[in-house]
């Protein structure tokens, strides 16, 4: 099966690192065509494992590069992005207009922001919660009311190393949530 284009599906990406980036490349070759991301990051060597970034592209803001990459899939494709730090501020308007939000951000203060904003609107929010270790067994999709989490819902980086492989299934689990609800938008 095709997926269709999906040019009035809107999808917000909070940012555009190991989830972010991964979600955006799969919803791009997909069939989504509007994205917003947003992260005030710059790409690092570090990055180049798990993320959809390039060695001659190290050292350059991360929102401006993955729009770059995504556009090289898809030159048609409609991307609003700003390089910036979210918080509770500025992340209703940021993503003012989109469908859906993806959270994809390192810091605990900011994801708790972004489900926040959203939390008990009609905007859905997919995040993502234990992607570390090298334990591929446990990953689950867990929804309350419109906020829907995929992970292991135990593992934290800052106890066990980013595995890249566990890092793009989970990413890839979130693409599908996204597309399944684009699917539903478009008929």
């Amino acid at each position: 099966m095709t997926f269709r284009e999906n040019g009035k599906f809107k999808v917000g990406i909070a940012g555009v690192g190991g989830i972010g980036s991964s979600v955006a490349h799969v919803l791009v070759r997909s069939g989504i065509t509007h994205l917003t991301l947003v992260d005030f990051d710059r790409v690092e060597a570090s990055n180049l494992n798990r993320q959809f970034y390039f060695h001659d592209q190290i050292g350059m803001d991360k929102a401006q590069m993955l729009a770059r990459n995504l556009k090289r899939i898809n030159p048609g494709l409609s991307v609003d992005m700003a390089c910036e730090q979210l918080d509770a501020h500025n992340i209703k308007p940021r993503f003012h207009g989109c469908d859906i939000i993806v959270e994809g951000v390192d810091d605990k203060k900011t994801k708790k922001q972004v489900v926040e904003a959203f939390a008990g609107t009609s905007t859905p929010v997919i995040c993502a919660s234990g992607i570390a270790g090298e334990d591929l067994t446990g990953i689950g999709i867990k929804s309350m009311g419109n906020i829907t989490i995929v992970g292991d819902f135990i593992t934290d980086e800052e106890d066990n190393l980013l595995f890249p492989p566990k890092v793009h299934m989970v990413a890839c689990l979130m693409a599908g949530e996204i597309l399944k609800r684009s699917n539903k938008a478009h008929v």
